[in-house]
């Protein structure tokens, strides 16, 4: 491992290297690691933002939407300026604004399945911060098959909830046994039509920022085989056990799905 930094790294992550538990030795880890961050929105943008500046070597944007005027009361990678540019290559500007010693590379497209299966492999770990549920299960599916760990997160109104699916490892419960099935068009509603508090997703998208270093960083934690939610109209957050389904279509004892759509 890498441990030449400069004095300008030295500086800029001068209050990591202070924690005994990141140290030299975990800053290192950070600046080696890669992370995809799908969906450059309201959780992606707080997400990809927290660990540009927690000094992660190389960040993958994930988004085929264009910015526009509704967006920025919660997507605070972005500015009013970019209105009009595809998400992805404007949150890259702000995170290289942030922290030009971290590489970003630009996914300007949709995520489908030929898309995860060229995407996913080349990652240490995925974050999902998608508002839509077709994706959500790829994701899940995807990074089960691919093993590779699946840091998920989702907001509506002024709820959020956030896990982390690492069911590749120590027979840890995958996103279907959360979810075995995406609900019918039209049952949940999305954010454009239900409305969602933008301070919200900043939170989410924080705490799924601290998930991700935790796991680079092998401290504390993680929320494997837990469900967080949070409430913030009440100010209150708990958190559920998952266990594995052994019925689980992907991840059970006679799964069904062997490969992504």
């Amino acid at each position: 491992m890498n441990l030449d930094f400069t004095e300008a790294e030295l500086h800029r992550y001068s209050r990591h290297i202070l924690l005994g538990e990141v140290g030299a030795v975990g800053q290192a880890r950070l600046r080696a690691a890669r992370v995809l961050v799908v969906g450059a929105g309201g959780l992606g943008s707080p997400l990809a933002l927290y660990l540009a500046a927690a000094g992660v070597g190389c960040i993958g944007l994930v988004d085929h939407d264009r910015l526009e005027l509704s967006n920025l009361q919660r997507q605070i990678a972005h500015t009013t300026a970019r209105i009009g540019q595809n998400k992805a290559e404007s949150a890259a500007e702000a995170l290289r604004a942030l922290n030009p010693e971290t590489r970003v590379e630009i996914h300007a497209m949709r995520m489908d399945a030929a898309v995860a299966e060229t995407l996913i492999p080349q990652y240490d770990i995925i974050c999902d911060g998608t508002d839509n549920f077709p994706t959500r299960f790829l994701l899940g599916d995807a990074c089960h098959l691919l093993k590779k760990p699946l840091v998920s997160a989702a907001v509506l109104r002024f709820e959020g909830q956030l896990s982390v699916f690492q069911s590749h490892i120590d027979n840890n419960p995958c996103h279907r046994c959360l979810h075995p099935e995406p609900p019918p068009d039209g049952m949940i509603p999305s954010c454009s039509e239900a409305g969602v508090l933008g301070a919200v997703t900043g939170v989410m998208g924080c705490l799924q920022a601290t998930e991700v270093l935790k796991l680079i960083l092998g401290i504390g934690e993680t929320l494997t085989g837990r469900l967080l939610l949070w409430d913030a109209l009440d100010a209150r957050m708990r958190t559920i056990k998952l266990r594995r389904d052994p019925g689980c279509a992907l991840c059970g004892d006679a799964p069904t799905i062997h490969a992504m759509p």
